[in-house]
Order: structure tokens, then C-alpha cells, then sequence
């Protein structure tokens, strides 16, 4: 066809479509995107000729006339030739149930992706005019299997009298002489690179039924073209932007709107990041303004799938947590979603609701378990009750009576029907007005649902798990591309940039391992059958081609034209691809761009600053010198030790991390396990007298008994933690740790146990905390007299260097020691850890716990005379008062006590802003050097 069909001008082609409807010409190009920008240009054009009004041209896609036509067939008396077209829901669901039927099929991890590619087959295979190829090609297995499913598929279409859009051109071509078909008189075959066999035949057919069909193409133009490579894809990204802006920017200020493209090769995998740069570049300060704020001048040609979108993803969240178990982090995302009845009045209460879940929740949920965490967590003698949501407990209450009635097999129109009303009883998609991306999801989002109810014509009945899941693949198989209105800069894919003309052109990411594209054969369809059909991307040397041609389109696209390539990824050199060699390099600076303020920038320029140092918060007020009461036991001066700021945050603020439940028991919940084991143990033992005298199966009796109790503790705690099987070897685990404990403790001399998980108050520097003490024992010093120890039980690292110097990093030890009221002789952890158990700590004098030292062999550096110990007992004193005292004083110095490995684990970064300090010194000293990179910082 390109060799014999006539060539006309682009002025040629908008003469003809000026006629308007009388020239009766019909323009088709390979896609929406180049159909949409010659109709741009065409009006464009006719602007430009001083023109008020005018016939919109008829521009549209080749495969959209081709259904145009089948449309008109169709409402003709050509409607009983016309078999059904097959909606692509549909073809992929045909396609899944005569891949399942055969052997090959059966023996498929997954049928949905096996599916689509055997209908990207299909299409090829009609498109190059390979079913009709003589001669057997050689196959693998893959081909073998597909050439079955295809038989098949096409069985069952003739047998229904169903069509799809790969075989609607041959099925029109015997009816383009038709009346009833709307030929035009001219058909302008429109930006194609390649025209495949049969599209050639389809023009060659319509045109001896009447129709004229010529070639036009883009008009090319000399153009200013450069090549510049980068350190890395980012910088690349960054100059890109910068760029556009400045060509944007020059142009504005000459009243002009400027089409300014950006190829990014990659650009499915980097969109995101391509999305935050420029955004970061163009409009920096937009993240500030209130709404949606200003449009942007960019348009990314690549959307995102449906099923992505918050408004759909919500939706889908909704329907899986109606029929079953779902992750929990699906479950927090749908209650915190702004499109659920109740969104806006409640957003505060579902946030800390959300948090106090975290704390409970395992990392799965259903509705049932869902409700029932909710009910206990808001309940009335509960910390969360002021997180209760009635409309949210409601909407969950009708979801679970409507989800009662999801039992059985239904046709896909039944369960698109039981879809918008499980949605509906959630009050999707909420009570705010929808923006307009939202509105455009919601109504895609309808689409799809009404798309699915048309499964009845080619699927049976199926049960509501596979409903679902044939609903949320269709949603992530569109791709939503929301309308916008036009803007001067369009990001692109290399295929989407194809036949399109711009003033300014930047080609982003031409390194040698991205461009030339690999071949990519279809590995369904016989790789020698593709080649010998000429199918470009079958073969090396045709794919070459096909991008020599795409190369040379960029370079006569614009008039100035751009090439870009990184020089590094990660730790790997990468190299200039071949093809822009030729293209002459000149570095950056030569390209003479402005900088723009980034986002942090704008930031702290938007407010008027006014620095205050201010280390301290209000002081806790006392009533007649009493001591200043706080909540949270001893780890208020632990807090208070490692950052007085940390401490100010969670004691009087309030502040919290927002947890993320673990898979199983985390480290914490192990180590209440053991606590709570051995305090039920010594509970019924009480002594070590009786330890020695029980019997060993008593000891495995009394072991198992604690070790139910600890385990049910943390079941009522975190429902769904420990079950089954997992319970069982938790058990098992518990039982042996805890006899290999009893047999460390054996070799102790004699002692009683003094107290067990006891609560009592403290008090320093006039603050008063309730404290929980694992256990104290009371045992007899060298000179007979009754003494105690204090032991905390530990299941992970233990340093004695902790409680020392200044500050001490764990007081709880000291606390007890000083604040028990006893005669304290010793203070150990007991180290609980399979293969690793003793006892580590410091003591008064030896032989009151094995292998604990007396404090002088520590290398004390007492002075002569001295009890160290009583050093020890009041330097703790004296630093606890210290930091009691700063508590209630409101010290809340940003003071981590060891620099970054304090901050390591601390989830108030964000609150404390420590990270912003560094930032900014950063940010002043690349100020001062031009040799720091922007985006370094």
C-alpha cells in the first residue's frame, strides 16, 4: 500500500478537510494520541486563517473506523452477515475458559496472563496475515499449545456466531461496496510507520470499492539537535524539567504556546518518579495551595491502571473484606478511605481508631474479627473509646448482613448488581463532592462493572471469589488516563511520540542496553513464522530498523531536538546508544538553563520566619508540693534519659507511632510470653526449697499450666496471634525454655521470692510513677542478713552498661533498687534465651546469684573506705531525681544521648524534625558551593 498510494501534503490535507463535510474525507492514524494532535493542528490552522467557525474533521483511529463501519453494517440489512463483536471482557474471558478446557492449560500456575498473551497472539497473527501462511513452521511447546487454544477459540466463535476486533476487517472487506457503509470519498492513511498486511489489504480492498486512499505524514523540519549525557537518570530527569520550564516560560513571555515534548523510554516503570520531578520543577509551590490547586503544565501520556486508583482500590478493598480474610493493611487503608459514608465527620476518630487496630490486629482480618476489634477497642472503660465511629460500626454492621447473602453460584449480571449494592451499603463513594479525576474513576469504575455484567454472554455461573477476582483484573487491565485540558508540555512513550510535532523535543534515557529495543517475538506464535511475515520486533535486524525510522521521526519532529542518556546506574557505567552518535554532544552547561527553587525552597520561603529557641514545655503544675502523677510507669524516665524530647512527645503529648502488625509474635509479645510463664511458675513454687523438692513431672505439670496462661494472656490481647498450629509450637517452646530456666535457678543458693509482677509507686525529682517489677527475691547475705535482689527478665541483648554513667539507658533496674523500700544487694537481668541463659548484673558482695560479681572486681574506682555499692545505690538516686526533676520541669531538649543510633528506632523523627536540622545545614553549605549537585541534598 505505501508504494501505491499517492503521497499528499500536510497543506494538502487540511485544504481537503476545510471543505468540511462536501470533500467527504475520512483521516485514520495508528492511534488517539496522533489523531487528537492533527486534529489540534487542523484547528490550529483555521484559527491561524482568521476562521470563527468550522467543521470538525473526521480524524479518527484505524481500528475505531474500521468498528465504525461494523456499526453501520450492523443497523443496515447487512445485520444477519454480521456475527456478534466480542467486547475485549469478553474475548479475555473466552479465551480463559478454552485455555482451561485443554491439557496444556490445566497444567498453568495462572490463566489470566496466559490468556492475554494468547490474545495478543490472536491479534498478531491476523495483523500479519500468519494463519494463512502455507506450510507448517517449526514450534515449540508454547506455539503447539497455543495453536490448540486457538482452534478451539475459533470453534467457539463460529459455533456462537461471535466476532472480536482482530478479525473485523476481513469480515467487512466482502461489504465495502455497500451502500449502507459510510465510505468517505478520500481516505488519508495518516503518521503509520509500518502498515501491516492487513490493513494493507483492507485499503487495497476499499479503495477498488471506490474510495480514494493516499499517504500523509507529519511534515518534517530542519531542526537544531544535540546530544548531552548525564551522571545519573535522575539529573537527566531534573535537566529535562528545567528545560521545558525555560522553553515554556520564553515563549509565554512572547504571547506564544509552545508544544514541548519528553520521550521517556521507561516511562511505565519510572512514572511516578518522572510525575515528582517535574512537578517538583514546574509548579513546586502548588503542594501549598488549598483544593487541588493550579493545573499543571504537564500531561504523563502513560495512565495508571484502574484498579490503582484510590477510589476503585477502595472499592475492590471493600468487596474482598466482604467475602473473606484480607490483609490488614487493606483493611486499614478502607477504613482511614475518604469515599466510605461518614469519611469527613469521622476522618479524625478513623485515624486513631486505625491506630489503635494496629496494636491489636494480626496481619490478616475479616469483617467478623474487624468488628469485634472495633467493639473492644471503643468500648466504654477503653483508652480508645473517644475513637468510637457510629456511622463507620453501622456501615460495617450492613456490609456483614449483606454479605450473609453472597453463598452460591450467580451469572456475572447477578453479581454486578450484588456489587453496587454491597458498594451502596458502604455509602461509596462518600459524601464529599468528587473531584474531577475522582468523578472520571468513579464513572470508569462503573464502566467496568457494567462491562462485567456482559460475562453472561460467554461465562457460566461462578461463585462470588471469582467474581471479585474477574472484577479487579478487568480494573487493573484499563488503564485510566483522566482528561485534562491541553497543556504545552506532554511526557510520552516512545510509541505514543511516534508521527507527533512539537516546537522542542527532549529524548530522554538513550543508552545502549535501552535503545535499539531488543527484539521481542510473541513466544506463542513461531518465531521463524514471525520473521518470515516481516513482523518487526521478531527479528534483530527488523526491530533495528523500525528504530532508525522512530530515530530519524525525532530528529525532523522539532526544531530544536534534544538527546539525553545517563552515564551510570548505581555502581554500573552505561554507554550513548549507537543510533544518536552522530548526533553532535555538547555539555550541559552549554544548554544555559536557569535554576528553579525546589519544593523545600518554596517551603520555607512561604512563611515569614521567626526563630525561637525554646527547649522547655509548660511546667507540670503540683497542688501543694505533691508529686506531679504521670501514666507511663517507667518508661518515662528511660524516655527522659535517652531524649528529653522524646520523653515531652509520648508523656505529654501524646505522641505515637503508628505500628504495622507483625506476621506472628513480634519480639515484644515473646518476651510478655516468658514473663508471664515464669510468673505463674514461681507463683505456685515460691521458693527454692521447693523448686529442688518437686518431681520432675511435676515440674513439666506446672510448666505446661504457665504456659496455657501466658499464651492465653496474649490471645486476649491480640486475638488471632497465636492459633493452631503455631500455638502448639509456641507451647512447646515456652515449656523448654522454661525448664532449662528452673535448672539455671537450681544452682542458685537458697532463696524465696519476695514479690512477682507487683505494682508500686515511685517517686524522684517529684515525679511519681506506677512501677511493675518482674520479681524480687529474698536471700541471705555472707554476715546472715536478709538482703534482696531485683530481677528483670530479658529474652534478647543485655549490657550492664546500661544502667551506668550518666543518665542511665535503662533505669528500670535502678527504679526498683532505690525505690523498693527493701535492702537491695543485688540487681540482675536473667537472661532467658535458649543456649544462653544466666544471670548478668552487679552485686554487693559474691555468691548471692552464680557468676554475678561483687561490684569492687568491676574495676570500681571507689575512693578507699567507700562501699561501692552504696555509690552505686545513691549515684542511681541521684540521677533519677535529675531526671524526674527535668520531666516536670518541661526540659524537652531535641537531645538524642546517642546521636543517630538514639534516633535509629525512634518513630518521632517527623515530630522532632532532627533530620531537617541536618538537612538544612546541608542545604546552606550547597548554597555556598556550586559544586554540590542539585538533588543531592
Amino acid at each position: 500500500m505505501h508504494g501505491e498510494a499517492p503521497l499528499i501534503t500536510n497543506t494538502s490535507l487540511f485544504s481537503l478537510l476545510a471543505e468540511g463535510h462536501t470533500a467527504r474525507v475520512t483521516v485514520v492514524t495508528p492511534n488517539r494520541r496522533l489523531a487528537a494532535a492533527l486534529a489540534r493542528d487542523f484547528d490550529g490552522e483555521r484559527a491561524a486563517a482568521g476562521c470563527r467557525t468550522w467543521e470538525a474533521p473526521d480524524i479518527l483511529p484505524l481500528a475505531a473506523f474500521i468498528q465504525r463501519l461494523y456499526e453501520d453494517a450492523l443497523y443496515s440489512e447487512l445485520a444477519a452477515a454480521m456475527p456478534q463483536l466480542l467486547l475485549p471482557v469478553q474475548q479475555q474471558a473466552l479465551w480463559e475458559k478454552v485455555i482451561a478446557a485443554t491439557q496444556s492449560g490445566r497444567e498453568l500456575l495462572s490463566l489470566a496472563p496466559a490468556a492475554s498473551l494468547a490474545a495478543d497472539a490472536w491479534e498478531l497473527a491476523h495483523a500479519w496475515r500468519l494463519a494463512t501462511r502455507p506450510g507448517d513452521a517449526p514450534a515449540n511447546d508454547e506455539a503447539k499449545a497455543f495453536a490448540d487454544w486457538s482452534r478451539r477459540y475459533e470453534r467457539e466463535t463460529q459455533r456462537a456466531r461471535y466476532t472480536d476486533g482482530p478479525r473485523l476487517a476481513p469480515l467487512l472487506e466482502p461489504h465495502l461496496g455497500h451502500r449502507a457503509l459510510r465510505k468517505a470519498r478520500t481516505l488519508v492513511v495518516y503518521g503509520f510507520d509500518i502498515v501491516t498486511p492487513q490493513a494493507q489489504r483492507f485499503f487495497a480492498v476499499l479503495g477498488e470499492a471506490g474510495t480514494a486512499v493516499v499517504r500523509c505524514g507529519p511534515a518534517g523540519r530542519a531542526s537544531r539537535n544535540c546530544r548531552v549525557a548525564f551522571p545519573s537518570a535522575r539529573h537527566e530527569l531534573q535537566a529535562a524539567a528545567r528545560w521545558a520550564r525555560a522553553r515554556l516560560e520564553s515563549a509565554a513571555a512572547c504571547g506564544r504556546m509552545p508544544r514541548i515534548g519528553i520521550v521517556v523510554p521507561d516511562l511505565g516503570r519510572s512514572r511516578k518518579a518522572v510525575q515528582r520531578i517535574l512537578a517538583n520543577v514546574m509548579a513546586p509551590g502548588r503542594a501549598l495551595e488549598r483544593g487541588t490547586g493550579r493545573p499543571v503544565p504537564f500531561n504523563l501520556s502513560l495512565g495508571e491502571p484502574l484498579a490503582e486508583h484510590p477510589l476503585v482500590a477502595a472499592a475492590l478493598a471493600a468487596l474482598d473484606l466482604s467475602a473473606g480474610e484480607v490483609d490488614f493493611a487493606s483493611a486499614s487503608r478502607l477504613l482511614r478511605s475518604p469515599f466510605l459514608a461518614g469519611a469527613e465527620a469521622e476522618m479524625a476518630q478513623r485515624a486513631r481508631l486505625d491506630a489503635g487496630l494496629r496494636k491489636k490486629a494480626g496481619p490478616k482480618t475479616d469483617l467478623a474479627r474487624l468488628r469485634r476489634a472495633i467493639a473492644q477497642l471503643t468500648a466504654a472503660d477503653q483508652p480508645y473509646r473517644a475513637a468510637a465511629c457510629p456511622v463507620l460500626s453501622r456501615r460495617l454492621a450492613e456490609l456483614a448482613a449483606s454479605g450473609a447473602g453472597l453463598a452460591g453460584s450467580r451469572r456475572a449480571s447477578e453479581w454486578s448488581k450484588a456489587v453496587s449494592g454491597l458498594l451502596d451499603r458502604l455509602g461509596f463513594p462518600g459524601e464529599r463532592s468528587l473531584d474531577s479525576v475522582e468523578y472520571q474513576a468513579l464513572k470508569a469504575w462503573q464502566e467496568v462493572v457494567s462491562s462485567f455484567a456482559s460475562l453472561d454472554l460467554v461465562a457460566g455461573e461462578m461463585r462470588f471469589a471469582e467474581a471479585r477476582a474477574r472484577l479487579a483484573r478487568v480494573a487493573a487491565s484499563q488503564v485510566f488516563q483522566p482528561e485534562a485540558p491541553d497543556v504545552p508540555i506532554q511526557v510520552l512513550g516512545v510509541l505514543e511520540s511516534a508521527g507527533l510535532v512539537f516546537d522542542h523535543l527532549w529524548v530522554t534515557g538513550l543508552t545502549d542496553e535501552a535503545w535499539p529495543m531488543p527484539a521481542r517475538a510473541n513466544p506463542l506464535l513461531p518465531i521463524a513464522l514471525q520473521r518470515a511475515a516481516g513482523v518487526p520486533e521478531a527479528a534483530p535486524e527488523t526491530s533495528l530498523a523500525l528504530d532508525r525510522v522512530l530515530t530519524a521521526g525525532w530528529l525532523a519532529a522539532a526544531e530544536e531536538v534534544v538527546f539525553s542518556h545517563p552515564l551510570h546506574e548505581g555502581d554500573r557505567d552505561l554507554a550513548q546508544s549507537t543510533l544518536i552518535r552522530d548526533v553532535p554532544a555538547i555539555a550541559f552547561e552549554q544548554l544555559d538553563l536557569p535554576r528553579y527553587p525546589e519544593l523545600r525552597t518554596v517551603l520555607r520561603q512561604a512563611v515569614s520566619e521567626e526563630q525561637l529557641e525554646d527547649m522547655r514545655g509548660p511546667a507540670m503544675a503540683a497542688a501543694h508540693a505533691q508529686p506531679v502523677h504521670s501514666a507511663g510507669g517507667t518508661s518515662v524516665f528511660r524516655d527522659q534519659a535517652v531524649c528529653p524530647f522524646r520523653a515531652f512527645a509520648i508523656h505529654r503529648l501524646g505522641a505515637e507511632g503508628i505500628e504495622s502488625p507483625p506476621i506472628g509474635l513480634d519480639a515484644s509479645e515473646r518476651g510478655t510470653l516468658v514473663h508471664g510463664l515464669l510468673a505463674c511458675v514461681w507463683q505456685e513454687l515460691k521458693s527454692h526449697a521447693r523448686l529442688q523438692a518437686l518431681a520432675e513431672r511435676d515440674v513439666e505439670g506446672l510448666l505446661a499450666n504457665a504456659a496455657d496462661t501466658a499464651l492465653e494472656r496474649v490471645r486476649r490481647s491480640r486475638p488471632g496471634a497465636i492459633a493452631n498450629r503455631f500455638a502448639e509450637l509456641e507451647r512447646k517452646r515456652l515449656i523448654a525454655l522454661g525448664r532449662a530456666w528452673l535448672e539455671l535457678e537450681k544452682t542458685r543458693p537458697p532463696f524465696e521470692v519476695a514479690r512477682i509482677e507487683e505494682k508500686h509507686s515511685v517517686c524522684f525529682g517529684g515525679l511519681a510513677v506506677n512501677a511493675r517489677l518482674d520479681r524480687m527475691d529474698r536471700l541471705h547475705a555472707a554476715d546472715g542478713s536478709a538482703v534482696h535482689a531485683i530481677l528483670d527478665y530479658k529474652t534478647g541483648r543485655v549490657n550492664i552498661g546500661d544502667w551506668l554513667g550518666p543518665r542511665p539507658d535503662e533505669p528500670q533496674i535502678p527504679l526498683y533498687a532505690v525505690g523498693s523500700g527493701e535492702t537491695v544487694a543485688a540487681s540482675v537481668f536473667a537472661r532467658v534465651k535458649a543456649g544462653e541463659m544466666e544471670f548478668k548484673g552487679l552485686a554487693r558482695e559474691a555468691g548471692l546469684i552464680p557468676r554475678v560479681q561483687p561490684l569492687q572486681a568491676r574495676g570500681s574506682t571507689a575512693a578507699p573506705g567507700s562501699d561501692p555499692w552504696e555509690d552505686l545505690l545513691s549515684h542511681w538516686r541521684e540521677e533519677l531525681h535529675t531526671l524526674g526533676r527535668e520531666f516536670v520541669a518541661g526540659v524537652a531538649r531535641v537531645e538524642p544521648k546517642r546521636g543517630s543510633e538514639t534516633c535509629k528506632c525512634c518513630e518521632l523523627k517527623a515530630l522532632c524534625r532532627i533530620n531537617e536540622r541536618s538537612r538544612v545545614a546541608l542545604e546552606d553549605f550547597a548554597a555556598e558551593d556550586p559544586a554540590v549537585e542539585e538533588g543531592d541534598q
